[in-house]
């Protein structure tokens, strides 16, 4: 038996899509010409490869394409199995919200408590261009469509004749692949990743927040309470999505002052199109026939009011619809978007004389407009079509997302230095000056309340690229209010000064405002602690930020203009640099303790402080599933929001599709309502010291083993020959350089490409080592806490989530492949000495995860095991063919397009695995 018909045997339907795409394909290749690759398609041909010089850059694309489309049927076949479960049971499927409603229910919450959590709950998914996506846009737009396609073909009323249709519509999405370049040949500009993220913003989000929306009335309803109480009040969790193409300026160049106000004007506009959008669809289904005369007297009002404001415009906008008072007032909210439309499409912003400024003014239109529609009895179409619209502009307002800035402590240390220059104030002894010192300089300049420089003064390097975007900023809330914004983010925090330092760097361009008080801070500034030290000493850190005054009018001056319940303050944290820094035990330990420690800092102060999480696709860096990932957050340290990043390939696994992007969006936030409450009903519990001693015994032990190899002699030799770094340094897959600053070292190389590396060749032991010696180790010398360990496996949300974790990558690691890439470490003793310290921590983690586990992953993670057996029965050949090639590339260079087959490799094995870094 082979191995597809093994696991179709095992798992079934996605499998079966899987030969249905892979023999159409065949089909594909034979009537373009290509006879001799259609023989060997992988799994539904026997094909074996004795000379790698017969596998070419031909067969590297052919399983790029094919590990996409295991990808694609998979995700279809989850979705077809959700679809069918809650058919049976709506609340069934782990996570989604009738789920949690149930389990908030038997909680024993009411129906208005509920509803007083559910309001106050925000989400904020920020969208980032990390080089994690491996596949150019075009490519990613064909799977897209061979997704819908795949859906299509579910549909059991089809005739023969109209699925041998689809079939042929299948074919010539796999042909357009076939002949569509599946890496980036050039390095992608930043104009390329902001179109890709905004393709998001306006194709799916908008489409999936009322699928979420409905999703939720049923499942209220499903749990026993009154869906007229959520369609009335219009109790919806607040959806504020956030930007980094653009704005995220650490170690990247180019992010100019000048990209970042382009970036601006394209979310404004695109907010626009969107709202434009809405409105054109309510438009056409608002037929009700209604004079204005005998209309609702306060829309009768507003109606004339517009139509006079606007002038000859406003005119012919009522004119338009005559006895149709409802299609009146929309058609003047359209017109009072500032746009400038050509044939019916919205090609630039243009400020119109009585145009819209801010977005309450079109919300206070919208709420008028659903009063308007109960008053005539159309009740039900006012809570569906304009509840919808009223939602899309109160989660994109008119500036689409949130841009954050964000940039390293060190940049601003050396802008700093150079104002200070400039303004004679011996600014190259700032970077060497003491904390104390920077402290007692950073508060006398804000008892000055002056700049350092006069205008069109000739900056600094550095201080120019900061200042210059900063006034960007300046200039824009100056215009269009603070929706625009979400945080200015400082990289690398190490201390109270390099939080306040930002606030000079403000006051130089405009973002300060003067007080009786003193200063306040128009963009709030927000610390990222990135390193296990960084989160060890975070606690600290805050508690001396949020004792600033500066600090502590700033929260009170946003807590006024951002409507929020007590002041807020966000805190980011990082998972991938803790991850590089410690290991996987060590850092998910000490982000756990720093934002329980972080959140009791914020209560002694009255401020809610909220999380930014830094995650990334790859178990080492924060992924895994999204419920189980809140549900190990520490108690109480969600507050009232969540914000998250989606970074790279991410994006496009969970929001390419809309039905799936519905879906994690739904998990997102209906888990978080549950973890809310969860907290709230466990308010007094006191910490587990028994638990709390464990977790800390093996962050501590698993942090010291895995140093041990870091800091090992020759650790970098071998790391740079067993990995393929090199070509990963030099891959085409994202605009950011792989290095901060550039210099050769493991603590300058970005988080990203390290993983990505030990993924490739199939290591992995960014999310395994030093496990299996913790728990050795654990074992012989605190047997009581060992065995604790297996009783938290059960009921422990975050050593559920941790260890699952663990197991998933231990699933994708692969001996043989390992000893495969050990033969490019030139010197034997440095391969045998780290081979044998690798090889005897992978056997102590496998041995001892079976112990906990205590069944194996066949019978645990039936699916998730027999799709690695299926991709992995076909990755040999293209570890081979990397392994060559990178013999080849070390040894002779860049020599006949070498390092673009290196490439190639690098994103089929990405597709194969299932992320990058």
């Amino acid at each position: 038996m082979n191995t597809l018909d093994l696991v179709k045997k095992k798992v079934g339907k996605p499998y079966y899509d899987l030969e249905f795409v892979l023999l159409a394909l065949k089909e594909v290749l034979i009537e373009n010409g290509e006879e001799s690759i259609a023989k060997e398609i992988p799994l539904i041909n026997n094909i074996e490869y004795q000379d790698l010089s017969h596998f070419t850059s031909k067969h590297v694309q052919l399983y790029s394409i094919i590990f996409q489309l295991i990808h694609t049927v998979e995700i279809n076949a989850a979705v077809q199995e959700r679809r069918a479960d809650e058919d049976v049971n709506l609340g069934s499927v782990n996570g989604l919200w009738a789920s949690q409603f149930s389990k908030i229910k038997k909680l024993g919450f009411s129906e208005e408590e509920i509803i007083g959590q559910l309001k106050n709950v925000t989400l904020s998914p920020v969208l980032t261009a990390h080089p994690t996506e491996a596949k150019r846009t075009t490519v990613l737009e064909h799977h897209r469509d061979l997704y819908l396609n795949l859906v299509r073909k579910e549909n059991s009323m089809f005739s023969k004749t109209e699925q041998e249709n689809l079939r042929t519509s299948i074919k010539l999405t796999l042909f357009k692949l076939w002949k569509t370049g599946e890496i980036f040949l050039e390095k992608p500009d930043l104009d390329s990743e902001l179109r890709n993220i905004l393709y998001y913003f306006l194709n799916v989000f908008p489409e999936i927040i009322p699928i979420m929306d409905r999703r939720m009335v049923q499942s209220w309803e499903y749990a026993g309470f009154n869906k007229q109480t959520i369609l009335e009040r219009g109790i919806y969790p607040k959806i504020r999505f956030g930007d980094w193409v653009g704005g995220d300026r650490d170690g990247h160049p180019l992010v100019t002052a000048e990209f970042t106000e382009h970036t601006l004007s394209l979310l404004r506009l695109n907010a626009f199109i969107i709202i434009r959008r809405k409105l054109m669809i309510v438009l056409k289904d608002l037929s009700f026939s209604l004079d204005l005369e005998s209309s609702f007297q306060p829309m009768k009002e507003r109606i004339e009011s517009m139509a006079e404001e606007l002038g000859e415009r406003g005119k012919s906008a009522i004119e338009r619809n005559r006895n149709e008072a409802f299609r009146q007032l929309i058609n003047l909210m359209v017109v009072k978007l500032p746009l400038e439309v050509a044939r019916g499409h919205a090609t630039s912003v243009r400020e119109w004389e009585g145009s819209y400024v801010k977005p309450d003014e079109l919300l206070n239109d919208l709420k008028l407009l659903k009063e308007g529609l109960k008053n005539f009895g159309a009740g039900n179409f006012a809570n569906e079509s304009i509840t919808d619209v009223i939602r899309t502009v109160s989660t994109f307002g008119f500036h689409l997302a949130e841009l954050d800035i964000r940039q390293n402590s060190a940049f601003h240390d050396a802008a700093i230095s150079e104002l200070m220059n400039i303004a004679g104030l011996e600014g190259d002894k700032y970077p060497e000056m003491s904390e104390d010192e920077r402290l007692n300089f950073i508060n006398g300049e804000f008892e000055l309340r002056r700049p350092f420089t006069l205008a069109n003064c000739k900056l600094g390097e550095k201080s120019s690229k900061v200042i210059g975007v900063y006034r960007v900023v300046q200039k824009h809330i100056s215009k269009f209010g603070h929706e625009p914004f979400g945080y200015f983010i400082v990289s690398m925090t190490r201390s109270l000064s390099d939080l306040l330092g930002v606030y000079l760097l403000q006051r130089e361009a405009g973002l300060t405002k003067d007080t009786e008080e003193g200063i306040i801070s128009l963009v709030p500034v927000v610390p990222l602690l990135e390193t296990i030290e960084d989160l060890q000493n975070g606690p600290e850190i805050l508690d001396k930020f949020l004792s600033h005054p500066v600090t502590k009018r700033t929260l009170k001056y946003h807590q006024e203009v951002r409507k929020q319940e007590i002041p807020v303050q966000l805190v980011m944290v990082g998972y991938s640099d803790s991850n590089k820094d410690g290991g996987i035990i060590a850092s998910q330990y000490n982000l756990l303790k720093a934002q329980r420690e972080l959140a009791k800092i914020g209560r002694k102060h009255g401020v809610d402080v909220q999380y930014f999480h830094g995650k990334g696709g790859s178990i080492s860096r924060g992924a895994g599933p999204t419920h189980y990932f809140i549900e190990a957050l520490a108690k109480n340290s969600l507050g009232n929001g969540i914000r998250i990043t989606e970074q790279g390939e991410t994006i496009e696994r969970k929001y390419a599709n809309k039905v799936n992007a519905a879906y994690n969006l739904e998990l997102l936030a209906a888990t978080s309502l549950l973890k809310k409450m969860t907290d709230q009903k466990n308010e007094g519990e006191r910490l587990n010291e028994d638990r709390e001693f464990l977790l800390k015994w093996m962050a501590d032990k698993s942090f010291e083993t895995y140093r041990k190899l870091l800091e090992a002699k020759d650790f970098i030799p071998f790391f740079r020959q067993v990995t393929p770094i090199d070509a990963i340094e030099n891959s085409k897959i994202g605009s950011r350089p792989s290095r901060r600053t550039g210099s050769n070292s493991l603590s300058d190389l970005r988080a990203i490409p390290w993983v990505f590396s030990w993924t490739q060749n199939r290591f992995n032991i960014t999310s395994w080592y030093g496990v299996g010696t913790t728990l050795e180790e654990l074992k012989k010398n605190e047997l009581d806490s060992y065995e604790l360990l297996s009783k938290l496996m059960k009921n422990d949300p975050f050593v559920r989530y941790l260890f699952t974790n663990i197991d998933t990558s231990l699933a994708a690691t692969e001996e043989s492949i390992m000893n495969m890439y050990a033969e490019l470490v030139e010197d034997p003793e440095v391969r045998e000495r780290f081979m044998g310290m690798i090889f005897e921590e992978l056997e102590l983690t496998r041995s001892h995860m079976d112990k906990i586990l205590e069944r194996d992953i066949q019978d645990r993670r039936t699916q998730h095991y027999y799709s690695n057996i299926l991709r992995g029965s076909i990755m040999n050949v293209l570890h081979e063919k990397q392994i060559d090639l990178l013999k080849k590339y070390r040894s002779e260079g860049d020599q006949n397009g070498t390092l673009l087959e290196l490439l190639m490799t690098i994103n089929a094995l990405a597709g194969g695995l299932g992320n990058t870094g």
